[in-house]
């Protein structure tokens, strides 16, 4: 038990009316009772010492990675990465290296089409090299961040610039971190740092911006079976551009860069024939200029959407994009899919929450009232809980798509949802006399994501039935968020029970709370 839980655990214990000379007598009989073993403080110890090794392997490989990542694109060209390593230790080396390699491809089939290492595949990939050698493997580790570390140098100006980059790379993700379940902080978050990123090391090109989602063609499925929706772009380009659809028979390269995996530059649109030109005010003279078309890639590098950037709107005809702003844009690629992701997650665990609502309802008419909450960053490290669905005692709910913040230092009252979010164990309370069990939702590290707080009014307890329901429902709500978060891991392919699952929208999330719940019927059948 961490010590968040373990208080939680004996507040639970005690409860609310407990008198002081009581609590004084337990805490004795507790630390006249318990006794550990000199076995098991070794144990704790070893544990300990393992957990914060790990935590510093980490640590260290990841800021390899980032000094691999000049560019800041978010990812490593493993023939690169295989290049440098193959020197290291000779002969040995190599056949460490080409074991490892193989092992790796196992483990992510797509890397033998995209050649590119993500942070956890390069320490994976670290990790596997490190094991074919006899001997510690932490010492053959650190022998390999040296060598590796001196093989990659930048100049003080190049470290600069990746400085600044990685710091607008970050701002897209915390925009998402921030947003709830709303990407429209997510899209100004990547606009921004294109622009920015113009203003400082793009010779302050005049560039038009924009990104478009895949989408199933459901009202013109002889145009292709997916489309192209644009769903954020430059302010300019907004009138012209946003919310426009681009299906595969129309002109465009932008289903060749999704097709091919893999971006398009077009130096001069105005020889090449196949661009379509969303701004018909713009006459034919003035259509000049460079256009770049990016794939945009989830966890398991498929396509799903396109980033796009063009100079038509710069005077200078000889606007061009260098090497190194296209590796940039590449990150910007890889931070917004993460961020997108992330946001996507949001949602989903959102979903899970309401259609586990909708089930609970109508079998406890003993509940008062649910709130549920999400947890997200705050500022110096610390959290807030977001409110994001009020549920009365009818079952009506509201959702909060712009999140109502609660800040810890603002809300004593509700304290108990914060140590529920520390401990991520069940909190027990009692305000102006309302009963409340906060019940956390937590992540596959067991940190709380999201947390469901339950007025049950007057009430000390539910009654046995509804009690029991509401631990079901609580379980099946835990067991499809743990699985909407094991989809995004990386080395994880998605798994489909129900057919319902494949409808490619965010009704499957809800979805998998029934999938469970049925599962678990037939367990018990």
């Amino acid at each position: 038990l961490t010590l968040p839980q373990f208080v939680q655990l004996m507040d639970n214990f005690v409860g609310e009316d407990i008198s002081l000379p009581t609590v004084k007598r337990l805490t004795a009989f507790i630390k006249g009772e318990y006794k550990q073993t000199e076995e098991e403080k070794i144990k704790q110890r070893e544990k300990v010492h393992r957990m914060s090794h790990v935590a510093q392997r980490k640590q260290l490989l990841e800021a390899l990675f980032e000094k691999w990542d000049s560019k800041a694109c978010g990812s490593l060209d493993l023939e690169e990465v295989i290049a440098v390593l193959s020197t290291f230790k000779g002969h040995m080396g190599k056949e460490a290296l080409m074991e490892a390699k193989e092992q790796l491809c196992s483990r992510y089939p797509q890397l033998s089409k995209v050649r590119k290492l993500s942070p956890k595949a390069f320490q994976i990939f670290l990790e596997l090299i490190a094991s074919k050698f006899t001997g510690n493997e932490d010492e053959t580790i650190d022998s390999l961040v040296r060598f590796l570390t001196t093989s990659v140098e930048q100049s003080h100006t190049k470290s600069l610039q990746s400085s600044a980059r990685r710091k607008w790379l970050q701002d897209i993700q915390k925009a998402a971190e921030t947003s709830g379940t709303s990407m429209e902080p997510v899209y100004k978050a990547v606009i921004k740092a294109l622009s920015q990123d113009m203003e400082a090391h793009g010779d302050n090109k005049r560039i038009s911006a924009y990104i478009a989602l895949l989408e199933e063609n459901r009202l013109s499925p002889e145009q292709g079976q997916v489309l192209l929706r644009y769903v954020a772009c430059t302010a300019d380009d907004a009138p012209y551009i946003l919310n426009q659809v681009l299906h595969r028979d129309m002109k465009g390269v932008s289903f060749a860069a999704i097709d091919q995996g893999k971006p398009i530059y077009v130096p001069r649109v105005q020889h090449h024939g196949n661009i379509h030109f969303w701004n018909s005010d713009r006459s034919v003279e003035e259509r000049k200029g460079s256009l770049l078309v990016l794939p945009l890639y989830d966890v398991h590098w498929r396509v799903f959407g396109i980033l796009g950037l063009d100079t038509l709107r710069d005077q200078c005809h000889k606007s061009i994009f260098l090497t190194h702003e296209i590796t940039f844009y590449e990150g910007v690629c890889h931070a917004f899919s993460k961020a997108y992701h992330h946001v996507c997650m949001q949602e989903n665990v959102l979903q899970v929450a309401v259609t586990a609502l909708d089930w609970l309802y109508p079998r406890t008419p003993s509940i008062h009232a649910v709130t549920t909450y999400l947890v997200a960053p705050g500022k110096d490290k610390n959290y807030v809980l977001c409110k994001v669905i009020t549920t009365d005692n009818t079952g009506q709910k509201e959702v909060h798509r712009s999140p109502v913040v609660l800040l810890r230092e603002e809300n004593l009252l509700r304290d108990y949802l914060f140590k529920c979010t520390d401990s991520s164990e069940v909190t027990l309370t009692s305000v102006y006399g309302e009963h409340h069990i906060a019940v956390p939702l937590h992540d596959l590290s067991r940190q709380t994501v999201g947390i469901f707080d339950i007025s049950i009014g007057q009430h000390k307890k539910l009654p046995p039935q509804e009690q029991k329901d509401l631990q079901k429902m609580l379980k099946m709500a835990q067991a499809a968020c743990s699985e909407i978060l094991q989809r995004s891991l990386e080395e994880r392919e998605p798994t489909q029970v129900l057919e319902a699952e494949r409808v490619a929208d965010v009704r499957h999330a809800g979805i998998l709370f029934h999938r469970f719940m049925l599962q678990e019927l037939r367990e018990c059948v």
